[in-house]
């Protein structure tokens, strides 16, 4: 079968955690809301429709939400009811294909090109799992249509909320070149803004950068960028995705500055981090810090080590060496610890998408 002939479908759920609250609390509906935040150093994890007018997002802090969004009402998040959801979401995908490739509670990758109801038309099936979905949950849900994974997740924001879009073979080229960059799956607010200076703005521009211009210029993601311009994504939808990192992280209510105190936090974040361990029966080699600062600057310090560490003990030991590899410019809002280099991964067949791609999470 020519790679041209994959029918793969991205669904991607409408606002998942705020559309869930306001489905669970009427009073929310039509409503500008935020999950999580609140607080005077929270962070909104999730943003209705009609918060996101206002130029409410993820990952903002609340105090810029509730700046631009005066009228905003902040939600405790419910992990457990949003995972129930997400199953019954699961449920329904496997319906139509085994071959289901969750990214997170809220979107999948199904792979439909021979699937289990032998429907021809894999926009049918999208429609038809939308339908699905909206009548078991009351929610809506986004999907995109093409021959690859690239495509399918561009073409699930075309239409948002509640529509889809299906790019067939023969529109695939057209479709990225007229594509704003900054639109493309995978290129970041500071890599548009490093396109834009060499006078990249849609897919057309970047189409005439050779390779070799793309590799100087943004690195080993030059071919990757080369590659989807032109449609080239051969990733196949697994199942069985395997986790790259597993981590957690802590925003405080006030700012610290002394080691005493971020130890004292940094014990409980890898406390945490050996449960998730052990629930998930992974280990790493990896530790990375991560520290945001007061000035909401960002820095990463990271060791690996020869052995497989899953131990609070031995998690808490490097990371005292991270701490005080240097010292701190300034005093600190948020500490993290993450395990990557997991002993899940295979080695020899690495995602490409999963390397090169710029998440912000």
């Amino acid at each position: 079968m020519s790679l041209e002939d994959r029918k793969i479908i991205h669904v991607d759920m409408d606002a998942f955690y705020a559309s869930v609250e306001q489905l669970d609390a009427p009073e929310l509906r039509g409503k500008p809301i935020a999950v999580g935040g609140g607080s005077q150093r929270g962070v909104v994890a999730a943003a209705s429709y009609e918060a996101r007018k206002y130029g409410v997002r993820s990952a903002m802090p609340s105090v810029t939400a509730k700046r631009l969004c005066p009228d905003l009402i902040f939600v405790k998040a419910r992990f457990e009811r949003y995972r129930e959801v997400s199953q019954q979401i699961r449920e329904i995908f496997l319906d139509y294909t085994d071959l289901v490739e969750p990214l997170s509670l809220d979107e999948a990758y199904l792979d439909v090109t021979e699937n289990k109801l032998h429907y021809p038309s894999a926009t049918i099936i999208a429609y038809d799992i939308r339908r699905r979905i909206y009548e078991t949950t009351g929610l809506t849900a986004s999907a995109g249509i093409s021959v690859n994974k690239f495509i399918a997740k561009v073409a699930s924001d075309y239409n948002k909320p509640n529509g889809q879009k299906t790019i067939v073979p023969d529109e695939v080229l057209e479709f990225l070149e007229e594509l704003e960059i900054r639109k493309f799956h995978g290129i970041g607010k500071v890599t548009a803004e490093k396109m834009y200076q060499h006078g990249i703005f849609t897919g057309a521009d970047l189409k005439t950068k050779p390779v070799e211009y793309l590799a100087e210029h943004f690195g080993k993601s030059g071919v990757y960028y080369f590659n989807i311009v032109r449609g080239i994504h051969n990733s196949a939808v697994k199942p069985d995705r395997i986790r790259k990192s597993l981590g957690a992280e802590r925003t405080f209510s006030d700012n610290i500055s002394s080691e005493i105190f971020m130890m004292e936090r940094l014990d409980h974040i890898a406390e945490e981090i050996e449960k998730r361990l052990a629930k998930n029966e992974v280990a790493g080699k990896t530790i990375t810090l991560k520290i945001k600062y007061s000035d909401f600057k960002m820095q990463t310090r990271s060791k690996t080590v020869s052995y497989f560490v899953s131990k609070k003990a031995e998690i808490l030991e490097i990371a005292t060496e991270l701490v005080r590899q240097e010292s701190f410019r300034e005093s600190v809002r948020l500490l993290g610890l993450s395990l990557s280099n997991l002993n899940t991964e295979d080695k020899e067949e690495e995602d490409l998408v999963e390397v090169q791609l710029e998440f912000l999470f």
